[in-house]
């Protein structure tokens, strides 16, 4: 049997340790926000032929300068701009990629997407909704199929995994855009399956080991669901990195993924369950 629960000191200060320093970085530098929260336009250019990055910057700072960003896409073969709302008006976008296309004659515009500011705040403000709604009917639904501390401990748990994966995007500056959302609910839904399997053996060793401790019980539960925890996680994480390796379009979808799931698996054992058992401790020295 796994002495987890006898960890959760340590578990606890590491879990600690990560988010401050997330919450540091997101405290100083922001999230870097992508064009669905801050608005603007994205272009993307097929060049089909080779070219040199800064000579196509130098083009595109004549118009926007300080005011974009470029990166090649797709092994070099496309040239994506993102350009910041309202920094260029149509016939400015217009005449600079013509300068492009007129200075690599085989290139071509292949895409164009603009999104204003105001539809940025909007999608802001529902994603936040979204999470707060989710989080709320979770609580509810574990609180009435198990008990509210259960629900706490999960809650806890959620919100520990929503903490790291933004704390890492704080630290690194990743683009963050409507599908790091999608990514945080489907992190959310995944931890709390993964946790309520947990509980739901802790629910059962409560009633076949009747005079064991709460620590010797969770410590059991635990020890008997790790390997189907394990087992799920590897499996899903070996397809979700070949989505991200080889289908670079939606690498934006797939790395919070990689990164929520790897975090949800560590908190369903080392945070949700040492949570749940603070709390019964706790309601029985204030009943002592």
């Amino acid at each position: 049997m796994l002495k987890i629960v006898e960890k959760t000191k340590i578990m606890f200060a590491i879990s600690l340790f990560i988010i401050v320093i997330g919450m540091g970085f997101l405290a100083t530098k922001g999230l870097n926000l992508g064009i669905d929260f801050k608005g603007g336009t994205v272009l993307t250019l097929n060049m089909k032929q080779e070219f040199v990055k800064s000579d196509v910057d130098k083009i595109i700072d004549k118009y926007a300068k300080n005011e974009y960003i470029s990166k090649t896409v797709d092994d070099g073969k496309d040239f994506e701009i993102t350009v910041k709302s309202d920094a260029l008006s149509a016939d400015e976008t217009a005449t600079m990629v013509k300068e492009i296309t007129t200075n690599y004659k085989s290139s071509t515009l292949s895409e164009q997407n603009t999104i204003g500011a105001s539809v940025g705040n909007e999608l802001k403000s529902k994603a936040i909704l979204a999470l707060v709604i989710a989080v709320i009917c979770m609580l509810v639904y574990i609180g009435f199929r198990f008990e509210f501390k259960f629900a706490t401990a999960a809650i806890v748990a959620l919100l520990h995994d929503v903490l790291i994966t933004i704390g890492v995007y704080a630290v690194f500056q990743i683009a963050v855009n409507a599908n790091f959302i999608a990514a945080i609910l489907t992190i959310i839904g995944y931890s709390i399956n993964d946790t309520i399997v947990i509980f739901d053996r802790i629910r059962e060793n409560q009633k076949k080991m009747r005079k064991s401790s709460i620590d010797d019980i969770t410590n059991e539960s635990i020890t008997e669901t790790m390997p189907r925890s394990i087992n799920t996680v590897a499996t899903t994480l070996f397809t979700i990195v070949a989505v991200y390796v080889f289908v670079p379009s939606i690498r934006d979808l797939s790395l919070p993924l990689i990164i929520g799931i790897m975090v949800g698996c560590y908190s369903s054992i080392f945070i949700a369950s040492p949570t749940w058992v603070l709390l019964k401790k706790r309601k029985k020295k204030i009943a002592a």
